[in-house]
């Protein structure tokens, strides 16, 4: 995979809860990471010493960042709803040339900042809340 632009990461939401996926607000930088939680199970009997890890084990989880301007009213009303009723809808994470990633994922931060002089500006943060699904580009 070669250089990308980063306007091509894109994070939607399920707008509806039918599969209908509007790209989220006014995304300016977007971050999605992945982690997976080791289980040890080195023993007195482990070679040489050496940590051995349990193949398979461990939870998974996602999550994602960004933050941006304010796009349109529907986006942002939805937004605000998903994080104040605590709902887990469907969202899509689009990385060019790599696939989509969608599953639930839960709102788990919102804040909002703006200066006299300038736009009103956002961040959020969301961790996956169920099992995520690959599809290659």
């Amino acid at each position: 995979m070669g250089a990308q632009n980063g306007k091509d990461l894109l994070i939607k939401l399920d707008m509806t809860g039918g599969g209908l996926f509007e790209t989220i607000v006014g995304l300016r930088a977007t971050r999605i990471s992945f982690n997976a939680e080791a289980v040890d199970v080195t023993s007195l009997e482990s070679a040489g010493g050496w940590r051995e890890l349990l193949g398979g084990a461990g939870v998974k989880s996602a999550a994602i960042s960004g933050s941006g301007v304010f796009k349109d009213a529907g986006t942002d009303e939805r937004a605000r709803q998903i994080f104040f009723d605590g709902e887990t809808p469907d969202f899509q994470v689009i990385i060019p040339d790599f696939g989509i990633i969608e599953g639930a994922f839960q709102m788990t931060s919102i804040e909002y900042a703006g200066s006299h002089n300038g736009e009103a500006t956002y961040e959020l943060s969301m961790a996956s809340a169920g099992a995520l699904t690959f599809t290659a580009a």
